[in-house]
């Protein structure tokens, strides 16, 4: 899977990706990368990218013409064809495990990160296909949050992980939390693992796993809790 982003700062975006477990992966060719400076498409000889907002108002905001054009200069080239472009923004669709599932069947991947106070909208309007948001709340631009998204759409990508069956357990893949782990020893500072995953009794350890993943979902996420019991009353 390709992942192209768009950037004022590529080089936040490739400390994330050239380590652990993406950098691997993209070694290993099961990923790739392709970090662009949106600065290298202004027409402006000083590198500006952002200008005064008409109306007025605080603060700056990035320009149509370097934005599409970078925006266009990967889309030119893409052996996908037409590709799913992601602004990332507060304003978007909140960003969920089913909606990394869901990007993660894309062959490649185009995310937008803005700054400033963000993109003149019409460049918006002639490239952006998706706007996701990772919470309710701002950050200084996208850069951060489109990592987030890449390292939750990526662990999706067959080969990724050395261990694919992680990614069927994992905190709302089902709808419910995942149950607590634990490793050796088996006492530490007092505590023990419970005695049933020392049992060797595969059926008790999964009726305690679901157990737990219900309990912990009900206390710290009660309205995952009731989806999960809808769903489970209209398939019964």
């Amino acid at each position: 899977m390709r992942f192209h982003i768009l950037t004022l700062f590529p080089e936040v975006a490739e400390a994330c990706l050239k380590s652990s477990i993406l950098g691997r992966a993209e070694k290993n060719g099961c990923l790739s990368f392709h970090v662009v400076n949106i600065r290298d498409y202004t027409l402006d000889k000083h590198k500006k990218v952002d200008d005064y907002t008409y109306g007025g108002g605080a603060g700056m905001l990035m320009q149509a013409q370097p934005v599409y054009d970078a925006w266009r200069s990967v889309q030119d080239t893409a052996a996908a064809g037409p590709l799913r472009t992601i602004y990332v923004t507060p304003q978007g669709r909140t960003f969920t495990q089913r909606i990394a599932g869901e990007l993660a069947q894309e062959k490649e991947l185009i995310f937008l990160c803005g700054h400033y106070e963000g993109i003149d909208e019409r460049a918006l309007e002639e490239t952006v296909t998706d706007q996701i948001s990772i919470g309710d709340y701002v950050l200084t631009g996208g850069e951060l949050p489109a990592m987030v998204m890449i390292d939750a759409i990526a662990r999706l990508v067959p080969g990724v992980l050395h261990n694919e069956e992680s990614t069927q357990t994992e905190s709302f893949q089902n709808g419910l939390l995942e149950y607590p782990q634990y490793s050796r020893p088996p006492v530490w500072h007092g505590r023990a693992v419970p005695e049933v995953l020392l049992s060797g009794d595969h059926k008790k350890v999964e009726e305690w796993r679901l157990e737990q993943s219900l309990r912990r979902t009900r206390e710290r996420r009660p309205e995952l809790y009731e989806a999960y019991c809808n769903r489970r009353d209209e398939e019964t």
